[in-house]
């Protein structure tokens, strides 16, 4: 079954980014890549379409005719049958998980769709079907710092909840396991902005509440850290 709280707290997290960043900002297509990478560990459904908007606003997703994909031409009528849904075969033998599939682009006829840094993308710059700063590569961003990033804006529009569900996830989560003590995880940037905000809107509750909750465990001194606000 599909995981709709995370499916929820992904869409609503491009939406409150794409309305709090200045127009152009490069690191906001690098933000939803780390949002949608977090998802995909997930059961969740293909998502994109809610936010197509934003994600093409932003540089995240391209969209393109169907017949400007590279092998059009060489096979037309595979192009001409492809539909908005596609099904898979998890007992496949090459059944490579859903997000393999996005490394070749999707379609919703007429139009074919790909995300930054899939081979798709690629071959597409290479081409010369983009140009300019849709060319540049992503630039892989700490989850925990999109979620900073998240929290402010998500505090200028009066969500706490927002802010809330995504503190639950826990430092393990994310942060990772790069950090080795306390002194070290509360020095971070992104944490301290983090917790300064689930402060200021009181948001902890609304964390503990949450069914990805990831309370301390006896001897885990990190997590018993970041849930003492």
């Amino acid at each position: 079954m599909s995981e709709h709280l995370i499916e929820d707290l992904v869409a609503d997290s491009v939406v409150v980014l794409d309305g709090h960043t200045e127009p152009g900002d490069p690191r906001v297509r690098d933000w939803f890549a780390a949002l949608y990478a977090f998802e995909s560990g997930f059961d969740c459904s293909f998502t994109r379409f809610r936010v197509l908007d934003a994600l093409l606003r932003r540089g995240h997703t391209y969209r393109f005719p169907v017949e400007r994909h590279p092998d059009h031409a060489s096979h037309p009528a595979y192009f001409a049958a492809l539909t908005p849904l596609r099904e898979f075969d998890e007992d496949a033998p090459d059944f490579a998980g859903y997000g393999s599939w996005l490394e070749d682009g999707y379609v919703d006829p007429p139009w074919l769709y790909c995300d930054a840094g899939t081979d798709l993308w690629r071959r597409m710059v290479a081409a010369g079907e983009l140009r300019g700063p849709d060319t540049v590569p992503l630039r892989r961003t700490p989850l925990v710092e999109v979620v900073g990033e998240i929290a402010v804006a998500a505090e200028e529009k009066q969500d706490r909840e927002l802010v809330g569900l995504w503190y639950a996830f826990g430092c393990e989560a994310l942060v990772g396991g790069m950090i080795l003590d306390v002194d070290e995880l509360a020095s971070m940037p992104a944490v301290r902005e983090l917790r300064a905000v689930v402060r200021r809107t009181d948001a902890l509750s609304i964390a503990r509440e949450s069914p990805y909750a990831c309370p301390a465990e006896s001897g885990d001194d990190l997590e018993a850290w970041w849930w003492r606000l």
